[in-house]
């Protein structure tokens, strides 16, 4: 049995034992609210009355000189009884917070001792031996898997048997035929595609006046 079953063993009987004799954590986390909820509304009452005090002795001033220093002297008292309730609420807050704390712990080793128990009752099935065979297993599987797979990507020898001289004959003779043509290209003018344009009308009249002159120059002569 291990130590932390052990642990939870034995002390389940002394929380047995202790529920029946005095609170249990969730019992004495809800008194300790219920003394912090007080001493709140204890502390909206003082403060309450600390604000009445004070503006009754503004209200008196030295007009009622007396009745001004009774409300400063209950307003004192009041301020020194809220200031004790700080001091108390403060220790109540650290103690919740302790038994709060004190309860987690015990959650979690109690819920770590579940898990150790239940990995125990799993380890039991299990042969060092025969887990050391599977692993040997799995890696010689493994390698003849890679294996396989370098014999399947390696080079089959396909194309192997074309003549590379015979293919660089012919890939010169390509580039040459290549070269040919674009030199061809190069020679060889372009014809305009567009129709060339037509005499203007003005040049057309100009050409009929001067044959009109030359007419009527060698009927006066």
């Amino acid at each position: 049995m291990s130590k932390i079953s052990k642990f939870f063993k034995g002390g389940g009987g002394s929380a047995a034992h202790k529920s029946r004799g005095g609170p249990t954590p969730q019992e004495a986390l809800a008194r300790l609210r219920e003394t912090e909820e007080m001493l709140s509304k204890k502390q909206e009452y003082l403060e309450t009355r600390i604000e009445r005090e004070l503006a009754a002795a503004r209200q008196h001033g030295t007009k009622n000189k007396r009745a001004a220093l009774q409300a400063l002297k209950r307003k004192k008292r009041y301020e020194k009884q809220l200031n004790q309730i700080d001091g108390t609420l403060s220790t109540i807050e650290f103690q919740r917070e302790a038994l709060e704390n004190s309860h987690t712990n015990t959650e979690v080793l109690r819920n770590m001792g579940y898990a150790a128990q239940a990995m125990k009752k799993v380890h039991e099935n299990m042969d060092l031996n025969k887990i050391d065979d599977l692993m040997q297993d799995i890696t010689d599987q493994q390698n003849v898997a890679q294996e396989i797979s370098e014999a399947i990507s390696s080079r089959a020898g396909f194309g192997d048997e074309f003549d590379e001289d015979e293919l660089m004959a012919e890939l010169e003779e390509l580039e040459q035929e290549e070269m040919n043509k674009r030199m061809a290209d190069v020679r060889l003018p372009s014809v305009p595609s567009t129709s060339l344009p037509s005499r203007p009308a003005s040049t057309r009249k100009r050409v009929e006046d001067e044959e009109d002159m030359k007419h009527l120059a060698s009927w006066a002569s």
